[in-house]
């Protein structure tokens, strides 16, 4: 089913994520995607013409929070409880070493930019959902729109296809996580929570067989008769010309080719879906891959099990890194030779760092003075460290780029004025990136 919320997930909190809006199915109504349309805004409905080319995003979200120790920042020289059970490889950055379980990623630093300099300043659950995707703290009375739904606000569609789409469930929705916040629910993440990497995978609603094609066309011309019926007795005209366009859009998205083809992972050969390994987060990000190329602007990819506070030398060996150094490499590779990489940008980390002390359950707990974020394509300089922590992975001691940093890059990257302003339901006016700075070695 496409749905508009995280299903449910947990992590050490062992709290459910409740749904917070949640797209029927075709079985129903036969139009089931017009729930998501109905809070849309038609006024975006024309992408706008830049004068310069766009750059798109994919964003890779950990969530639980990654070991920046046991990923892109190890320290071989600690003592045993801090350097952990791993061992080091070099890369192709003289004297950078990232952990021996991401060797196609130490191959391919000439194209990352590593910010070993990033400082969370959070070390909680949910908030952190909230404070990584927005650049903003958390605030329960008013919630922040996150990167991707900025993007669908500032640009809308292009080529008939959804300006932000997300891919996965891993997300943590109670403090307002990756969600679009005081702009509306018109601009949340359009939701596939189904695993690409099933040999079954279709994307409810969009795959549609025969026979279900025909059921909905029936459908459709049925409403269009209601349709006709109630424009004639009803008052308010410009309520049914709405509810008329809102059909009108999800029925062109539901038959459209274009999003029918860019779903169909199982179009793309054997070699290129191994390539990109045969799990959900590799699999996810051929598709993110897909959707760029048909006009999404931004995906967020969503990976979980990053909470380790138990068995964290095993899960990372064993799950966690050698799926995301196959699956963001590959990305790496199919982005470049398809001519995308330079106008794709492509974000990697996660709710905060872990504790440098490995704990008595060979687990690393959260940390919030340390970690680490990957960036690659859209035009930044890579080929670079940015930033460092000191000998124990304990806090930043140079370049450190906070969240709002991050955001700041993110949105200048991909075009959207720092100084954007917006206005809250209540009329409040809330600036885009009050805080962050541009990380200068990457953006100039």
């Amino acid at each position: 089913m496409l749905d508009l919320s995280t299903g449910r997930t947990s992590d050490c909190t062992r709290t459910s994520r409740r749904n917070f809006l949640r797209v029927g199915s075709l079985a129903t109504l036969g139009l089931s995607l017009a729930d998501y349309f109905r809070v849309a805004t038609f006024a975006q409905s024309v992408a706008p013409q830049p004068s310069r080319k766009i750059t798109n995003c994919i964003l890779m979200w950990m969530q639980g929070g990654p070991s920046h120790i046991d990923s892109f920042d190890p320290k071989p020289e600690a003592p045993a409880e801090i350097r952990g059970e791993f061992s080091t490889i070099p890369t192709t950055l003289p004297g950078v070493r990232f952990c021996e379980h991401l060797p196609l990623l130490a191959q391919r630093t000439a194209d990352l930019a590593i910010i070993r300099g990033h400082d969370p300043k959070n070390g909680s659950h949910g908030v952190a959902d909230h404070l990584m995707m927005s650049g903003h703290k958390f605030n329960p009375a008013l919630p922040f729109p996150c990167f991707g739904s900025v993007i669908a606000k500032e640009r809308g569609y292009v080529r008939g296809m959804l300006p932000f789409v997300q891919l996965g469930k891993n997300i943590d929705r109670r403090f307002n996580g990756g969600i679009a916040g005081f702009l509306g629910d018109a601009y949340n993440p359009f939701e596939v929570l189904e695993d690409p990497n099933l040999p079954n995978f279709r994307v409810r609603d969009l795959s549609l067989a025969a026979g279900e094609r025909s059921r909905l066309e029936r459908r459709y011309a049925m409403l269009n008769e209601l349709d006709q019926y109630q424009r004639q007795v009803e008052n308010t005209a410009s309520v049914v010309q709405a509810r008329d366009a809102f059909y009108e859009k999800a029925h062109g998205i539901i038959t459209s080719p274009v999003a029918k083809k860019a779903f169909d992972i199982a179009a793309e050969p054997d070699k290129v879906r191994d390539a990109y390994g045969r799990t959900s987060f590799g699999q996810s990000c051929l598709l993110a891959r897909r959707l760029i190329e048909a006009g999404v602007q931004f995906v967020t990819v969503t990976d979980g099990g990053w909470d380790t506070h138990t068995a964290n030398f095993k899960s990372l060996k064993e799950r966690l890194l050698p799926r995301i150094d196959r699956g963001f490499s590959a990305l790496i590779d199919d982005l470049k030779a398809r001519g995308l990489l330079e106008t794709t940008l492509l974000v990697w980390f996660g709710d905060f760092g872990r504790t440098p002390k490995v704990n008595p359950s060979a687990g690393r707990d959260h940390w919030s003075t340390a970690g680490v974020a990957v960036m690659a394509g859209g035009g930044i300089r890579v080929g670079q460290v940015v930033g460092a922590t000191n000998a124990l992975a304990e806090f930043v001691i140079d370049s450190p780029a906070s969240p709002q940093d991050l955001a700041a890059t993110i949105y200048h990257v991909l075009g959207v004025p720092l100084h954007t302003w917006y206005r809250t339901p209540d009329g409040r006016p809330i600036e885009l990136v009050p805080e962050g700075k541009p990380i200068r070695q990457l953006v100039g």
